[in-house]
């Protein structure tokens, strides 16, 4: 399917002129917010991580303490503290950290999904759009950077939907730990199930953060496909040269 005249042509291109200029600065954006999130949602792994690397050795203790704010040392890691501030309290249940990991993963992966499901589908519609510009002869040496771009941006919104649902899922895992130190010190001294748990919630966040980083690579990649694009599109509306129509 081509534009049927030079008029409906031209009003086409105006409109892949806007798109070009304002989703090449939108997508900027995109190149580096889901790196931002991939480095948070690292932290949150090697906080876990560092929790279960001390838990599968450590041997659990009751003691007598004087304040039940005093930190456990038993279940403590200095890294998890300085990571995520995680700190366990004798006389505490599960500590507000874990609490704020889990509202983090929750609320991302809900962000992750939003976007995933809008630019899956904006790039539906890109892709048909796209082929109202195969008859275009000036543009014929760029279909395939206007459909790269489509198809990166498309394979992005495919990470984003895959980190969201791997993001939920570790949430869940977590939500099967009993963070209370009483009911740790239970597991810990028994079948040290929680250890397990932790290892692979923290492996399903790193898989979610290498997805967020391809995706933002994958979305820079399109800026210089947008530019020469643009540049050309522009040229073609701009200088009012004839347009051939097959």
């Amino acid at each position: 399917m081509t534009p049927d005249s030079d008029e409906a042509l031209e009003a086409l291109l105006r409109a892949i002129t806007n798109l070009a200029s304002f989703h090449r600065d939108h997508e900027k954006y995109y190149a580096s917010a889901p790196r931002e999130q991939a480095v948070a949602l690292q932290r949150h792994a090697r906080t876990l991580q560092a929790l279960a690397d001390r838990w599968a050795v450590v041997t659990p203790s009751r003691r007598t303490v004087v304040s039940p704010f005093e930190g456990t040392p038993d279940l403590n890691d200095r890294a998890a503290l300085q990571l995520d501030g995680v700190l366990f309290m004798e006389g505490e249940g599960e500590p507000a950290e874990i609490g704020r990991i889990k509202r983090d993963l929750r609320s991302g992966a809900a962000d992750c999904a939003a976007s995933g499901t809008w630019l899956g589908g904006a790039m539906e519609a890109s892709w048909g759009v796209a082929a109202l510009l195969l008859g275009v002869e000036e543009l014929a040496d760029l279909l395939g950077e206007r459909h790269r771009i489509i198809a990166n941006d498309w394979q992005a919104a495919g990470m984003s939907t895959l980190a969201a649902r791997l993001l939920e899922r570790a949430a869940e895992v977590l939500d099967r730990v009993d963070f209370a130190p009483a009911a740790l010190r239970d597991d810990l001294g028994a079948t040290r199930s929680s250890v397990g748990r932790l290892f692979s919630a923290a492996e399903l966040i790193a898989h979610a953060a290498d997805l967020l980083s391809d995706s933002a690579g994958l979305v820079h990649e399109n800026e210089r496909r947008w530019r020469v694009f643009r540049a050309r599109v522009v040229a073609l509306v701009g200088e009012d040269m004839e347009i051939h129509i097959p």
